[in-house]
């Protein structure tokens, strides 16, 4: 659901030196967890560089992965990653087909459970993308990841209105239509939900899904609103206060989905997050009314002190 892989033609990636350039903001900020993605990050040849200098600060490497080069750098992800978030689109049939990737369910089981063979506590959970291509397998979902071992599994609707993700314009009315689940389809869509919040009972008690129930049916709250026939469900979020996002290039977002407001290869980042276009910024954003909030299908909501690892 991301078109970071699609037009990346200058092989852009965050450097050693831009990195180096970070640590006193880090410091400054007293930054705990840094989320490495991609595309897929691992494809950095500096990723481990790149993670023992953040280390170095004591900050803690959270990785989002496809899982597909687990096994190639097991030793280093086990020293340098706190912990790892990987991608599930489905049951295997189904993950293969979304991925067009063959055998990339099997890679990704094996990656897990050899991580696991070695470090049985490194802490590997999943984020699935629910969607017109997956959510008829959704009840499937929740086993495949026990089958693959994983810690826990967490689901969110597809982002289809939005800039985020390397997209140079938001997607149009066909390609929207591509991803989100039909009008046609919304009856089947709740049903599910419920299947599932009544099938799954113990793993929402558990938090073997992150999501409780009433988070999980705004997925479908969500979708619904897409065709107009509610209102967009609330979400409490604080990303834009307690976090920062950087790209490939060095452009700086408040969140993902925001836009940006300045590059690190041309002012320090606590230059660019202590700008008055910044600050001006969270002064007077209001969620309720943003656009960008309003649609947003995820949300990080830290309390004072809280920390995210």
């Amino acid at each position: 659901m991301c078109d970071i892989w699609k037009d990346n033609k200058n092989l852009k990636q965050l450097t050693e030196g831009d990195i180096k350039g970070l640590l006193a903001a880090l410091k400054q900020f007293g930054t705990k967890q840094v989320l490495m993605s991609g595309g897929e990050a691992l494809l950095n040849a500096n990723f481990f560089r790149l993670c023992e200098l953040l280390r170095s600060e004591g900050v803690n490497i959270t990785l989002l992965s496809t899982g597909l080069l687990f096994r190639k750098n097991t030793e280093s992800l086990l020293n340098l990653v706190h912990d790892v978030i990987v991608s599930l689109d489905g049951d295997q049939p189904t993950h293969d087909a979304i991925r067009d990737i063959p055998g990339a369910y099997a890679k990704l089981k094996d990656g897990v459970q050899y991580l696991k063979s070695i470090k049985p506590d490194f802490k590997i959970t999943a984020r699935t993308v629910i969607h017109k291509l997956n959510f008829k397998v959704w009840p499937l979902i929740i086993p495949a990841a026990k089958e693959i071992g994983l810690d826990q599994i967490s689901f969110l609707p597809a982002d289809v209105t939005s800039q985020a993700f390397n997209r140079d314009t938001p997607w149009d009315a066909p390609r929207q239509a591509d991803i989100m689940v039909g009008v046609q389809d919304l009856p089947l869509l709740d049903s599910i939900t419920e299947e599932i919040i009544e099938k799954y009972a113990t793993d929402f008690s558990n938090n073997y899904i992150a999501e409780s129930p009433d988070k999980i049916r705004k997925i479908y709250a969500y979708y619904s609103a897409l065709h107009g026939l509610n209102p967009f469900p609330f979400k409490k979020c604080n990303a834009p206060w307690v976090s920062t996002v950087i790209e490939a290039d060095g452009s700086v977002r408040p969140c993902f989905f925001h836009e940006k407001m300045g590059n690190i290869r041309d002012n320090s980042l606590d230059e660019i997050l202590n700008s008055t276009q910044a600050i001006e910024f969270r002064k007077t954003l209001d969620m309720d009314k943003d656009p960008t909030c309003v649609k947003c299908v995820c949300y990080l909501n830290l309390k004072p002190s809280t920390n995210p690892a």
